[in-house]
């Protein structure tokens, strides 16, 4: 998040040494006088008196708003502001600068007390500080309601305190201003989430409202995703979450045949090779998995997110193999059966060990890597794999 540089604000004295009191009513001089004094409910209440007696005040009301912003009460600065303005053009260039000035006030506080709440151990003071946040960019949002940063600082203060219906609005403001590449990714993220959430409760409740909810959320994922990716067709978030929404919405088919027309439109794209993989994965379609999983790590031989994935096609692939055969034979082995089986296990091995050398803090990985050590009859490599796997979940 950034800063802003600050504009120079209008100084009042200045403003005071070169127009004087001259030509003023008594009010204005009074208000002139309280503002150089700094007091300003005195001020406020001459000008008030100001311009009840003269609403074509543009001057009194101009003051007034610059009042009002001394004293933090930016509505009704605005206020003033736009009514100055609807009598003449007198003062717009102070107004305009004025405004600028305090936006860039407002959004270097919110970016301050954001910075200072992540510092922070003790929840409650995160919290205020939070709080201080939103309040400041809130303040500078009303000031230049059409500036994107104020919007974007606001939105993050949201999600680092999981008020994640409050960020929404936020990050929309930045798509229909801008269409931000991680608004889309952001909102679609949320959406998907909030649908794994209702979906876990359901497994849980078995009450059909819960499932009703979930797919709403995972829709809303999708229409969001698919229209960020008309704007970021090659994003590798988007895609990847989008893929995921499909499969929680039951519309795999329609996922399938979506990226597989944008493998064929872009063969050498890794990421809708990528995110085909894991729809075919997703429909246990393993030997056309591993075909695009093995592209995609052809075309980026560094793709993690594939290497991992196409371990675990020819890992699912073997444990299927087995499995449809116990079924069929009542628990009775076969060595032709039991070699194929080895054989996708046998593949999946480089893929994990290449994987596990990167990702050496996965305790889940290493497990699954001392799992297919065992059905390889490696004793030696499963039990140390089974080890590392226990030591990361010990804090080791």
């Amino acid at each position: 998040m950034k800063r802003v540089n600050i504009f120079t604000a209008i100084v009042l004295g200045a403003f005071l040494t070169f127009t004087g009191f001259q030509c003023s009513s008594t009010e204005i001089t009074s208000a002139k006088l309280y503002i150089q004094q700094k007091n300003w409910d005195k001020a406020i209440e001459a000008l008030k008196k100001e311009v009840a007696k003269n609403p074509k005040s543009d001057e009194g009301s101009y003051l007034l708003g610059t009042v009002y912003a001394e004293k933090e009460d930016m509505d009704k600065m605005i206020e003033s502001y736009d009514k100055s303005l609807s009598i003449s053009k007198k003062y717009e260039k102070e107004i305009n600068n004025a405004r600028k000035y305090h936006w860039a006030n407002f959004h270097n506080r919110g970016v301050a007390f954001f910075n200072r709440a992540a510092g922070q151990t003790n929840p409650d003071s995160t919290t205020l500080l939070y709080n201080k946040s939103i309040y400041a960019f809130d303040q500078a949002i009303k000031l230049e309601p059409d500036t994107l940063d104020s919007y974007r600082g606001l939105a993050l203060v949201y999600m680092n305190m999981q008020r994640y219906d409050d960020a929404i609005p936020n990050f929309m403001k930045l798509i229909e201003k801008q269409k931000v590449l991680d608004a889309y990714r952001f909102v679609g993220q949320i959406y998907y989430n909030k649908g794994v959430v209702e979906r876990d409760k359901y497994e849980n409740s078995k009450v059909s409202a819960d499932s009703v909810k979930a797919l709403e959320y995972f829709n809303k994922a999708i229409a969001m995703l698919e229209d960020g990716k008309k704007v970021y067709p090659n994003d590798s978030d988007i895609l990847l979450y989008l893929s995921n929404s499909y499969i929680a919405a039951n519309k795999v088919d329609i996922a399938i045949d979506a990226f597989k027309a944008g493998v064929v439109a872009e063969p050498a794209n890794k990421f809708y090779r990528y995110n085909y993989g894991v729809l075919l994965l997703g429909d246990s379609q393993f030997e056309s998995a591993a075909e695009q999983f093995k592209k995609a790590v052809e075309l980026d031989p560094a793709y993690q997110n594939a290497i991992y994935n196409l371990a675990v096609t020819y890992v699912k692939w073997g444990a299927k193999i087995a499995k449809e055969y116990e079924i069929a034979n009542k628990g009775n082995k076969d060595a032709k059966e039991e070699t194929q089986s080895k054989e996708k296990y046998k593949a999946a091995l480089p893929y994990l060990e290449s994987y596990v050398q990167k990702k050496t803090d996965d305790a889940q990985i290493w497990e699954l890597l001392g799992k297919v050590y065992t059905v390889m009859g490696m004793p030696s490599d499963a039990s140390n794999a089974f080890k590392k796997a226990d030591a990361i979940r010990k804090g080791n």
